[in-house]
């Protein structure tokens, strides 16, 4: 895990985002939400997943147009930098998403690809990519059957899953009732389908600095 901040970077954004949420949301949601936190951390998830040195899952998803991606046919052309995000209902998620179009020519420049997963449906994928000008793959991952490979699923308590069905339909924008969503998990993969970098955090407010996937980027040998 890495939730260094910098000047500049993502992981500033999101805490003042979440500074400014703090500031005005009731003390029950708040409680909630921290209590979510603590149960995640509870189920062990990050222990379990898919890490540094780990091989990495073969997949193959739709994109927001219904055309099939498979991650090996993008590791030909290079490296490729998985992330996943909650939903497109999800703010922090929302900023992550902006943040990492920002940084997709950097990205690119290092030789990789970038391809985002999301349990959402594929037209809910599809809002959230026009709304943001995406440039990326943006991959509907329907029942975490992904997210399940790589070891970040995890079962929100039912208190979340209440806020979440009554606020926005949870259950509508995935196309289950599961209640079940990936870690916002980042990695970055080598061409011979070997993880070098992981993101791994139970708070789903912290993510992936641009600074660590480029680094990271740096590392892979010819």
């Amino acid at each position: 895990m890495n939730t260094e901040n910098s000047a500049n970077g993502l992981q500033a954004t999101l805490d003042k985002a979440k500074k400014a949420w703090e500031a005005k949301a009731a003390e029950q949601i708040k409680e909630i939400y921290a209590d979510g936190i603590v149960d995640v951390t509870r189920q062990n998830i990050i222990s379990k997943a898919k890490n540094n040195g780990d091989n990495a899952p073969n997949f193959t998803l739709t994109n927001a147009t219904g055309k099939e991606v498979q991650l090996s046919d993008y590791l030909k052309k290079g490296p490729v930098v998985l992330t996943w995000y909650r939903g497109g209902w999800c703010p922090y998620c929302n900023m992550t998403l902006h943040y990492l179009q920002e940084q997709l020519p950097n990205i690119q420049l290092k030789g990789a690809n970038l391809l985002a997963l999301t349990p959402e449906l594929p037209d809910k994928s599809m809002s959230t990519v026009e709304k943001h000008q995406l440039q990326f793959e943006v991959l509907s991952d329907k029942g975490n059957k992904v997210a399940n490979q790589y070891g970040i699923v995890f079962k929100l308590t039912d208190a979340v899953a209440d806020v979440y069905q009554k606020g926005f339909d949870l259950h509508g924008f995935n196309g289950d009732e599961s209640d079940q969503l990936p870690l916002a998990a980042t990695y970055v993969i080598d061409q011979k389908g070997l993880i070098v970098y992981s993101f791994l955090d139970a708070e789903y407010r912290n993510r992936a600095e641009a600074k660590d996937i480029l680094a990271a980027l740096d590392s892979i040998k010819e």
